[in-house]
């Protein structure tokens, strides 16, 4: 047995499971549509979460909260790192992690990565983004029509929202005929609660509808985008003009629509550097194949995570089909800017099963192949140790799975230069 399996992992922490199951019972508080027609009792989850809290604090001697609301007061209001749980790993949180994002009042991107990515569970909201993709994959699969995948992932990244003018488009286009549907469905309209004076205002960045959160404020549900400072006002959709107004439903703009935007934005940068990309081949078994002029391919997945530790759990080796050279995972670089230490997290704590798998920030794919493309072959122009070992002529085979450890991050701006870079959306 090695040293790191002596370590005790730190998952099943004690502390952990609590959060988990705090953030699971928010996520639940958060999906109730009217509070008008709540009654009590509160959902079996949250009083758990709530007794197992309160139980916790009393054993540290500490003032546990009085129930479920102040319980949820502590999700929007203390970073995690103040919370009295004496059992959590040193530095596992800092003082950003919320549960609920304190302007908004909406469960934060970590709270769903607790809830759902950080465990072997599931939320039900994750267990619908993943049935509406593998119920498109099939239905496109079924028509032999990976354009049709293609086009119907593209449409959930760049239509977040549609007018009655953009579903009779949507619904003329032929490349979504196999999984039409799948999009009556997954387009639901949208809640009054978005709406102010007979208009909603749609994020000129993430292109998803805006809250509004005061009189004259608005609130964007994209991480990247408040990490930019105040969302850009988009689209001005006035309801007496453009009709019925629809938007995907909340996992898929989270699960889908969100990391999507990362994905396409580097296509665009990666297509400008001269480069041929190819988009979710072989029906998503990665996002993004990169084909350079000399016939050099990498394989690229990008990765959107709020915490590091969690997508290092997480991590496995890019699939080998469609064949590639080297491959590697990618976080925005956001992400890296946000938190300092977010590759060396992702490497301590990176699963076996990922056999060494790199994490590079888009910042850093897009500069390795500027190098490449200008003739470089060096570790600065590659994302992933080359496939090695004898081949036959004519059976050559990429499908790289091993890669160096992941480079580290570009200096930190300080103050606003630091909310520059990359705008994914």
């Amino acid at each position: 047995m090695t040293e790191q399996q002596l370590v005790p992992d730190w998952l099943s922490n004690p502390d952990v499971v609590l959060l988990r199951d705090v953030a699971t019972a928010v996520l639940h508080l958060a999906a109730v549509d009217s509070l008008d027609s709540f009654t009590l009792p509160y959902p079996a989850a949250a009083q758990r979460a709530v007794n197992a809290l309160v139980l916790q604090c009393l054993r540290n001697g500490a003032a546990p909260p009085a129930g479920v609301p102040e319980m949820m007061r502590w999700a929007r209001n203390r970073p995690l790192a103040s919370w009295p749980l004496d059992r959590l790993p040193i530095d596992l949180f800092d003082t950003a992690d919320r549960l609920i994002d304190k302007d908004s009042g909406e469960p934060s991107q970590l709270c769903h990565e607790l809830a759902v990515r950080g465990f072997h569970g599931d939320s039900t909201g994750r267990q619908y983004d993943r049935m509406v993709i593998h119920e498109a994959m099939r239905a496109c699969r079924a028509m032999s029509s990976p354009e049709s995948y293609t086009a119907f992932r593209r449409l959930l990244v760049t239509q977040p929202v549609l007018t009655e003018a953009d579903w009779a488009e949507v619904s003329t286009d032929l490349f979504l005929d196999p999984v039409r549907y799948l999009i009556e469905e997954i387009y639901a309209p949208v809640p009054l609660g978005f709406r102010r004076g007979g208009s909603y205002l749609c994020c000129h960045r993430c292109l998803t509808l805006l809250h509004p959160v005061s009189e004259t404020d608005w609130w964007c549900e994209r991480d990247q985008c408040r990490y930019q400072g105040p969302a850009p006002h988009g689209r001005a959709l006035v309801t007496a003009e453009v009709g019925e107004i629809r938007q995907l439903r909340k996992p898929l703009r989270q699960f889908v629509t969100g990391p999507g935007q990362a994905e396409t934005s580097l296509e665009n940068g990666l297509r400008a550097l001269g480069l041929a990309v190819e988009m979710w081949p072989g029906f998503d078994a990665y996002d993004l194949r990169i084909t350079f002029p000399d016939g050099h391919v990498w394989a690229v997945d990008v990765k959107d995570w709020a915490h590091p530790a969690f997508l290092g759990r997480s991590a496995t080796a890019v699939r080998a089909e469609p064949p590639y050279d080297e491959a590697c995972w990618v976080v925005p670089d956001f992400r890296v800017r946000a938190r300092r230490d977010y590759l060396a997290v992702y490497a301590k704590e990176r699963a076996e099963a990922a056999n060494g798998l790199s994490l590079l920030t888009d910042k850093q794919l897009r500069q390795a192949a500027r190098l490449r493309m200008s003739g470089q072959r060096g570790p600065e122009a590659s994302i992933g140790a080359l496939q090695t070992g004898p081949t036959m002529p004519g059976t050559e085979r990429r499908g790289a799975h091993t890669a160096p450890p992941p480079r580290q991050a570009d200096p930190v701006p300080t103050d606003g230069a630091a909310k520059d870079g990359a705008d994914h959306a």
